[in-house]
């Protein structure tokens, strides 16, 4: 049975919340994913395949991922 924090991280990244500026919308509009912000991060949430391409998708535009 997988481990929690491995599903986990396979549905969501979590980045500095300035990461996204000017490019919320296009994730939000090309992505089926949900964006949760803090004061200091923001979460991506969908499914794996999702967070796969919107993980390349960021690295594209130039977003370090953690």
């Amino acid at each position: 049975m997988p481990s929690p924090a491995s599903l986990r991280d396979s549905t969501q990244i979590v980045l500095p919340s300035q990461s996204l500026d000017g490019l919320r919308e296009q994730v939000t509009s090309e992505f089926t994913v949900s964006i949760v912000e803090t004061d200091t991060n923001c979460r991506i949430i969908g499914s794996p395949l999702e967070i796969k391409a919107v993980s390349e998708y960021l690295s594209r535009q130039g977003v370090r991922l953690r």
